[in-house]
Protein backbone atom coordinates (compact mmCIF):
# COMPACT_ATOMS: atom_id res chain seq x y z
CA UNK A 1 0.00 0.00 0.00
CA UNK A 2 1.67 3.01 -0.91
CA UNK A 3 2.09 5.99 1.34
CA UNK A 4 2.79 9.59 0.28
CA UNK A 5 3.95 12.49 1.79
CA UNK A 6 3.94 16.08 0.25
CA UNK A 7 6.03 19.55 0.99
CA UNK A 8 6.72 22.55 -0.30
CA UNK A 9 4.10 24.60 0.45
CA UNK A 10 3.84 27.87 2.18
CA UNK A 11 3.32 31.60 1.78
CA UNK A 12 4.19 33.28 -1.39
CA UNK A 13 3.16 36.34 -3.01
CA UNK A 14 1.59 36.80 -6.51
CA UNK A 15 3.52 35.96 -9.36
CA UNK A 16 5.64 33.98 -7.35
CA UNK A 17 6.80 30.37 -8.17
CA UNK A 18 6.41 27.02 -5.96
CA UNK A 19 7.69 23.54 -6.37
CA UNK A 20 5.89 20.58 -4.71
CA UNK A 21 6.94 17.24 -4.17
CA UNK A 22 5.62 14.12 -3.09
CA UNK A 23 7.62 11.30 -2.07
CA UNK A 24 5.71 7.68 -2.27
CA UNK A 25 6.81 4.80 0.02
CA UNK A 26 5.58 1.29 0.54
CA UNK A 27 4.16 0.59 -3.31
CA UNK A 28 5.46 0.02 -6.57
CA UNK A 29 5.58 3.99 -7.53
CA UNK A 30 6.16 2.71 -11.65
CA UNK A 31 2.80 1.05 -11.32
CA UNK A 32 0.71 4.26 -10.07
CA UNK A 33 -0.43 7.30 -12.34
CA UNK A 34 -0.30 9.92 -10.31
CA UNK A 35 -1.89 13.25 -10.04
CA UNK A 36 -2.08 17.16 -8.03
CA UNK A 37 -5.53 17.81 -6.33
CA UNK A 38 -5.89 20.76 -4.69
CA UNK A 39 -9.23 21.97 -2.28
CA UNK A 40 -9.36 25.68 -0.82
CA UNK A 41 -11.86 26.36 2.12
CA UNK A 42 -15.58 25.90 1.56
CA UNK A 43 -15.43 24.47 -2.14
CA UNK A 44 -14.65 20.61 -3.28
CA UNK A 45 -11.38 19.18 -4.50
CA UNK A 46 -10.65 19.89 -7.40
CA UNK A 47 -7.88 18.35 -9.98
CA UNK A 48 -4.85 20.45 -11.03
CA UNK A 49 -2.85 18.03 -13.33
CA UNK A 50 -2.45 14.11 -13.67
CA UNK A 51 0.72 12.32 -15.04
CA UNK A 52 1.06 8.89 -16.30
CA UNK A 53 3.16 6.12 -15.27
CA UNK A 54 5.84 7.10 -17.53
CA UNK A 55 5.94 10.71 -17.49
CA UNK A 56 5.29 11.12 -21.01
CA UNK A 57 1.68 11.77 -20.80
CA UNK A 58 -0.02 14.52 -18.74
CA UNK A 59 -3.31 16.48 -18.09
CA UNK A 60 -4.24 19.99 -16.59
CA UNK A 61 -6.64 21.84 -15.70
CA UNK A 62 -7.36 24.57 -17.68
CA UNK A 63 -7.01 26.77 -15.00
CA UNK A 64 -3.34 26.05 -14.43
CA UNK A 65 -2.21 25.50 -18.09
CA UNK A 66 1.04 27.32 -19.03
CA UNK A 67 1.53 28.03 -15.10
CA UNK A 68 2.17 24.60 -13.97
CA UNK A 69 4.25 21.29 -14.68
CA UNK A 70 3.61 17.99 -13.40
CA UNK A 71 6.52 15.52 -13.31
CA UNK A 72 7.44 12.65 -11.86
CA UNK A 73 11.16 11.09 -11.50
CA UNK A 74 10.52 7.20 -10.81
CA UNK A 75 13.87 6.80 -9.43
CA UNK A 76 13.53 8.85 -6.64
CA UNK A 77 9.26 8.10 -6.39
CA UNK A 78 8.72 11.69 -6.36
CA UNK A 79 6.24 13.42 -8.46
CA UNK A 80 6.29 17.04 -8.90
CA UNK A 81 4.37 20.31 -9.59
CA UNK A 82 5.98 23.34 -10.53
CA UNK A 83 3.86 26.56 -10.47
CA UNK A 84 4.43 29.82 -11.49
CA UNK A 85 2.66 33.08 -11.92
CA UNK A 86 1.08 32.23 -8.55
CA UNK A 87 -2.65 33.82 -8.10
CA UNK A 88 -4.45 34.48 -4.47
CA UNK A 89 -6.85 31.82 -6.19
CA UNK A 90 -4.55 29.27 -6.24
CA UNK A 91 -4.49 28.96 -2.52
CA UNK A 92 -5.24 26.04 -1.55
CA UNK A 93 -4.57 22.64 0.39
CA UNK A 94 -2.17 20.73 -2.26
CA UNK A 95 -2.42 16.86 -2.41
CA UNK A 96 -0.99 14.32 -4.05
CA UNK A 97 -2.55 11.25 -5.29
CA UNK A 98 -1.60 7.71 -6.92
CA UNK A 99 -4.23 5.08 -9.02
CA UNK A 100 -3.26 1.87 -9.77
CA UNK A 101 -5.64 2.14 -12.97
CA UNK A 102 -3.31 2.01 -16.08
CA UNK A 103 -3.39 5.11 -18.45
CA UNK A 104 -5.51 6.55 -16.71
CA UNK A 105 -4.03 9.82 -17.57
CA UNK A 106 -5.32 8.62 -21.14
CA UNK A 107 -8.65 9.79 -20.76
CA UNK A 108 -7.91 13.52 -19.78
CA UNK A 109 -10.38 15.18 -18.05
CA UNK A 110 -11.83 11.95 -16.45
CA UNK A 111 -8.64 11.50 -14.92
CA UNK A 112 -8.79 14.27 -12.43
CA UNK A 113 -12.10 12.14 -11.03
CA UNK A 114 -11.36 11.95 -7.46
CA UNK A 115 -12.85 8.57 -7.30
CA UNK A 116 -10.18 6.70 -9.36
CA UNK A 117 -7.54 7.76 -6.76
CA UNK A 118 -6.70 5.08 -3.97
CA UNK A 119 -3.67 6.66 -1.98
CA UNK A 120 -4.22 10.45 -0.69
CA UNK A 121 -1.23 11.99 1.37
CA UNK A 122 -1.85 14.41 4.30
CA UNK A 123 -2.05 17.94 1.73
CA UNK A 124 0.61 21.05 2.04
CA UNK A 125 -0.53 24.60 2.23
CA UNK A 126 -0.06 27.15 -0.56
CA UNK A 127 -1.11 30.93 0.19
CA UNK A 128 -0.73 33.20 -2.65
CA UNK A 129 -1.31 36.87 -1.18
CA UNK A 130 -1.68 39.48 -3.52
Amino acid sequence: QAQLVESGGGPVQAGDSLKLSCVASGGAFINYGMAWFRQAPGQEREVVATIGRNGRTTYYADSVKGRFTISRDNAELTVYLQMSSLRPEDSAVYYCAATRIPNLVDRGKDSGNTNYYFYWGQGTQVTVSS
